[in-house]
């Protein structure tokens, strides 16, 4: 992996302007079993009841990604990380929010002189 240099402020800001357009959250992952889906492995605003609905039992507008689509083949990632995937989208909602917000903090205390000194 070649190093991209130094994150700049213009990339951290785009980045929390995309944050914000974004669905709000939590995300959770969601189990769901659909006749035109086949095992639904989705991330959504709604948690995941343990049921595996079916369609209607579940609402498609809280649906935010697919990790796996099997029927037909629309989402089907060869190396069958369905749940995985689905893990690190929803916790993207929470975790690039906090990364962002730490990367400026750090930056905060390198300015003050305060990290130098072991204040964190």
């Amino acid at each position: 992996m070649s190093d991209p240099g130094a994150l700049t402020d213009e990339e951290l800001t785009a980045i929390e302007e995309r944050v914000a357009a974004a669905t709000p959250g939590p995300w959770h992952v969601r189990q769901l079993d659909d006749d035109a889906a086949m095992c639904l492995v989705a991330v959504s605003t709604a948690p995941d009841t343990g049921r595996g609905e079916r369609r209607p039992g579940f609402d498609h507008g809280t649906i935010v990604a697919a990790a796996l689509v099997q029927r037909p083949r629309y989402v089907d990632v060869a190396d069958e990380r369905w749940d995985e995937n689905a893990d690190f989208i929803s916790h993207a909602r929470r975790d690039v929010p906090r990364l962002v917000e730490e990367v400026r903090r750090l930056r905060r205390l390198l300015a003050a002189g305060d990290l130098a000194s072991g204040g964190a």
